[in-house]
């Protein structure tokens, strides 16, 4: 009787190992945003960042830019605050990747790995959960450009590159989230991250001219999604709408389609 009590036992599938749905992975993605959105309600400081980088940016790229590039501060503003919705937005969606190793080293995974769950929910929700982060950094900066002087030719086109920008950074979170998941330390993320992400901001079109820097840079400037994404929001902010956005939501369907996978893949290998 022991011997066939065993046997059942092991034969019964456990509810972790029940197949779930499409729907249901969705359905519980969302779930776990929700107890994303709980913890930034109740530990406001993680909006710290969004809050004040937008002020610092505008406020200090414009003051030293803006009287060598445009003549004065708000001749320079259609082009610094698109550049400025970028960077804040990539600098948001490295944060996200932080707080994913600060989680997974708590052992708060551990504990979702136990539940008849989808294993791509807690990952999901988590970076769902800080699209409110980028929506809020991308509102500051509009708010503080029109402070200062800023007017852009076309309200719906802001509308809409803020969507654009907040779409492309929660794609590119699955990035700093992929190095959240190999990487051991939430400090070594956030170092590894800022190195990575420093020379596509700033080796780009979203502060300054292209045609100003040596010509290697102006190559790898054409080149890097960032200009694409800076150059889309800007043409956006004129109510137009080209190519730029077409190549900005392309790449970040590829990184989509390649990152979020791989990211699952090593999450349940390292799990």
């Amino acid at each position: 009787m022991t011997a066939i009590s065993t046997v059942s036992h092991i034969d019964t599938p456990t509810p972790t190992a029940r197949q779930v749905t499409v729907v249901e992975a969705v359905t519980q993605s969302a779930t776990m945003a929700g107890r994303g959105l709980l913890k930034i309600k109740h530990n406001p400081q993680h909006l710290f960042d969004v809050i004040v980088l937008p002020i610092v940016f505008t406020v200090m790229f414009s003051s030293i830019f803006g009287g060598a590039i445009a003549g004065d501060v708000t001749g320079y503003l259609p082009i610094l605050i698109p550049g400025v919705l970028v960077q804040v937005a990539l600098a948001a969606s490295v944060t996200t990747g932080v707080q994913l190793r600060e989680d997974m080293n708590k052992g708060v995974f551990d504990r979702f790995r136990t539940l008849p769950i989808a294993r791509i929910a807690p990952l999901a929700g988590s970076l769902l959960a800080d699209v409110l982060r980028y929506i809020v950094g991308t509102t500051i900066t509009v708010i503080v450009g029109l402070f200062m002087g800023y007017r852009p030719g076309s309200v719906v086109g802001v509308v809409l590159a803020c969507v654009l920008v907040v779409v492309v950074a929660f794609a590119l979170s699955w990035i700093f989230a992929l190095m959240g998941v190999v990487m051991e330390k939430a400090s070594t993320v956030q170092g590894v991250s800022m190195l990575v992400l420093m020379p596509l901001t700033f080796m780009s079109n979203a502060l300054v001219p292209v045609a100003t820097m040596p010509g290697w840079m102006q190559a790898f400037a054409g080149v890097n999604p960032v200009s694409h994404l800076v150059s889309a929001v800007r043409e956006m902010a004129d109510g137009i709408y080209g190519m730029q956005i077409a190549w900005s939501l392309l790449g970040a369907a590829v990184v989509l389609i390649v990152v979020a996978p791989l990211t699952l893949r090593v999450y349940m290998r390292r799990a």
